[in-house]
């Protein structure tokens, strides 16, 4: 494909070439008449040439369209050989004769390309654009009559089919133009560029042969500068090929469904101009008559404006509601389809990469039950605004649900990658809502055409994007997840450790209630140490599965199917059976300690919750108090009333309740004021960072003191190292856990540091118990 900007410099450069020597007269007559004929050899042959590439490289009804042009330049070109030979051999050129047989046929060439580009419009719009072409090509038919054609028509009335052959010229031309210029002004604006080219050719190729019938009928013998609108519309012509060729890049367009401005009015701008220019020769003869007419039409015209502005701006507005959400402003699901079939067909036609990027929040119907559903618009717009400011301008951003969202991309993939990243790290500040700091993670998928696989279709595209959402919905990492071959619906993203993607949910789940009910699940225990004195003063049982083909399997990639299918409670009961079977049989050793559980949000409002408890306390002989409750922070949302009641009951019968991962949710402090709890377990998100972000120090040291003066127990969670634990203790922190004092360890090994601990005499310096740990890990 040449370079189009150098095609167009070069034939730019032949035109203005060409135009000069004709109009400077450089040479004489006879020199004059070679330049004209040979240059529009030339400069039809580099059209027709033009035409053929772009017909090549078309698809459907474009395909036929350059075809009809190509062919009617050809004839052109052929009847301009023979007149140019003619000319060579003969100083006469008789008007009209055979040889215009292949100026007709281009015509007839150029109406049919217009007829194969229209056809590709919806039908009711061809009945409007044809009905305008009645008003438009009748207005301008009587202008060119008064001004031009009225004087052919005198001169050659003697002679019928000269008089037929020099009005067809300017008559057909006049309804090219009209057709290619209401095409025009009604294409999107990403597709005006080519029909610009060609209406621009018509028009001028038009104004010659108009010329051309006028000044062969008076025998002007300067008609040979007339050359130069068939030269330049020769040239735009190519130009609107080439154009064509070129492959689209960046977003995709839609046409509006409201017609451009200038669509509407350009009908009646030829009437109200015809009507003028005519008007003083109509009224000799017919007097008030005519005059009375000529108000009423324009009366007529008046009105109809007022309606045709009325009724587009309503229109406008319907419009706008069709293609828009109203909420956020984005382009809605309709949009997104017609842009993405687009981008698809782009796909297949130029073999541009398209990425697909699908969205949607983690928990938001807790937002909207918790602060109310304007509360949760607020979000939805401070998200779309996120959005926007985070993809390209040229990408297709779109809501395509309640709190789901869609961008189209087109062009490198790994850019699409890179943006799909940007995404998720939009989402590390929190949104203000209403004064309040809530924090939403997004789910987010991205599939490519790149990826490997064959892409049929646009539904298809869409469906992996939405897997690989699943997928990442599933993992729960916060990170963004790429469609790959082999991914199926309802596929665990791996661990980052590196485990096989072959075992779909389906199967996963089966295993999973196999292991609930067998006791394939096992309990590791990260204990909690006294700041002061290094010694554990309780343990967090925690859950894995060792897997026998994936291997030890952590929480976050089985506990959305847990939650998913209800699991939950069965899940619990396995904690609690294997924590306090072992709480009790260090008890019995004399050197048990209190052992938390993790329970899930939504079990915690189980009316059984707290009889299981108790009873499974009872049968052990445990006291109350050796039993901790945990609950997410960011899951408290849902159904406070009834939280705050089981809460109260747990406490009630001597059970502790802690908040845990306290700084990762909605809104905190209010929970503190609202829940009654023992202990509350800051994040380690919020506590990683107290060494080195000063706000961070300062918001850690307030929480801690505030939890002591409301009686509760703080817990550091995350402490990775001595410096982090020795600030903790200057802030009043009693309580910590993390990888600086020891990692989740086994019933046994547990047992070994609560039975080693016992018998260290009490003058043992500090950091001897973390050796021990470090030895036994």
């Amino acid at each position: 494909m040449p370079n189009l900007r150098g095609v167009a410099a070069g034939a730019a450069i032949g035109g203005a070439a060409f135009s000069v020597w004709l109009l400077t007269d450089w040479g004489g007559h006879a020199v004059i008449r070679w330049v004209d004929d040979l240059g529009l050899v030339v400069f039809s042959s580099f059209a027709a040439l033009c035409a053929a590439t772009a017909a090549s490289r078309a698809q459907g009804k474009d395909r036929l369209a350059w075809w009809a042009m190509t062919a009617g330049v050809a004839a052109w070109l052929a009847s301009q050989l023979i007149r140019t030979y003619i000319h060579f051999t003969s100083d006469s050129h008789p008007f009209p004769s055979w040889v215009d047989t292949g100026y007709v046929l281009f015509l007839a060439g150029a109406g049919l390309c217009l007829v194969f580009l229209l056809s590709t419009t919806p039908p009711q719009t061809q009945v409007r654009m044809l009905l305008d072409g009645v008003i438009i090509g009748a207005a301008l038919f009587g202008l060119a009559w008064v001004t031009v054609l009225q004087t052919v028509h005198s001169v050659r009335a003697g002679n019928p089919a000269a008089v037929a052959m020099a009005l067809s010229y300017p008559i057909v031309d006049i309804a090219l133009i009209t057709v290619a210029v209401l095409m025009l002004v009604r294409a999107p604006a990403g597709g005006r560029a080519h029909l610009a080219w060609l209406a621009g050719g018509l028009t001028l190729i038009a104004l010659s042969d108009t010329s051309y019938a006028y000044l062969t009928a008076v025998d002007d013998q300067h008609f040979h500068v007339i050359a130069i609108g068939w030269a330049w519309g020769f040239v735009c012509i190519g130009l609107a090929a080439l154009v064509t060729c070129r492959p689209a890049v960046g977003g995709v367009t839609r046409a509006s469904s409201v017609p451009p401005r200038l669509s509407v009015w350009l009908p009646y701008l030829p009437v109200v101009l015809s009507a003028l220019l005519c008007t003083p020769m109509l009224v000799d003869g017919l007097g008030p008559v005519f005059v009375a007419a000529a108000v009423t039409v324009i009366a007529v015209l008046i009105r109809q404006f007022l309606v045709l502005g009325e009724n587009r701006r309503l229109l406008a507005e319907v419009a706008d509601r069709a293609v828009h959400d109203p909420l956020t402003g984005l382009a809605n699901r309709a949009v997104f389809s017609d842009r993405l079939a687009h981008a698809m067909a782009l796909h297949d036609r130029h073999a541009l990469d398209v990425s697909v990027l699908v969205l949607d929040l983690d928990d938001f119907r807790l937002v909207n039950e918790s602060f109310g559903h304007r509360a949760g618009d607020m979000v939805l717009v401070r998200v779309a605004e996120r959005l926007a400011g985070t993809v390209r301008a040229s990408d297709t951003l779109a809501r395509v649900g309640g709190d789901a969202f869609a961008v189209i991309m087109m062009g490198d993939p790994a850019a699409a990658r890179d943006i799909g990243e940007d995404v998720v790290e939009a989402f590390d500040r929190p949104f203000l809502v209403d004064g309040q700091e809530l924090r939403l993670r997004p789910g987010v998928g991205l599939a490519t055409t790149a990826s490997g696989q064959r892409c049929p279709s646009a539904d298809e595209l869409y469906k992996r994007a939405e897997v690989a959402l699943e997928a990442a919905k599933h993992a729960r990492t916060g990170r963004l997840v790429v469609h790959t071959p082999g991914m199926e619906p309802g596929q665990l993203v791996p661990a980052p450790t590196g485990c096989d993607t072959g075992v779909g949910s389906a199967q996963l789940l089966a295993e999973l209630r196999s292991a609930i009910e067998q006791g394939g699940l096992s309990v590791v225990y990260q204990p909690k140490f006294d700041l002061a004195t290094d010694e554990i003063v309780g343990l967090e049982a925690l859950i894995r599965w060792p897997h026998p083909r994936r291997g030890l399997l952590g929480p976050d990639q089985f506990l959305p199917l847990v939650r998913r299918h209800g699991l939950m409670r069965s899940l619990t009961s396995v904690v609690l059976t294997a924590a306090l079977d072992d709480a009790a049989r260090w008890h019995a050793l004399g050197i048990g300690v209190p052992v938390a559980i993790n329970v899930f949000a939504p079990a915690i409002t189980d009316p059984h919750l707290c009889d299981q408890l108790t009873a499974a306390l009872d049968e052990r002989a445990l006291p109350p108090d050796w039993l901790t409750v945990e609950i997410t922070e960011d899951l408290l949302l849902d159904n406070l009333g009834k939280t705050r009641t089981v809460f109260e009951t747990l406490r009630a019968k001597g059970i502790r309740v802690a908040i845990d991962d306290f700084g990762s949710g909605y809104s905190a402090l209010w929970y503190l004021r609202e829940f009654p709890v023992d202990e509350v377990k800051l994040d380690r998100e919020f506590i990683a960072p107290i060494l080195t972000h000063p706000a961070s120090a300062a918001i850690a040291r307030a929480v801690i003191g505030l939890a002591h003066s409301l009686g509760i127990t703080p817990v550091a969670e995350g402490v990775e190292n001595a410096e982090t634990a020795a600030r903790l203790r200057e802030y009043g922190c009693r309580i910590a856990q993390g990888f600086h004092f020891s990692a989740p360890l086994p019933a046994p090994a547990i047992q070994d540091l609560l039975l080693r601990q016992q018998s260290v005499d009490g003058q043992e310096p500090a950091g001897t118990r973390r050796s021990e740990i470090e030895l036994m890990q």
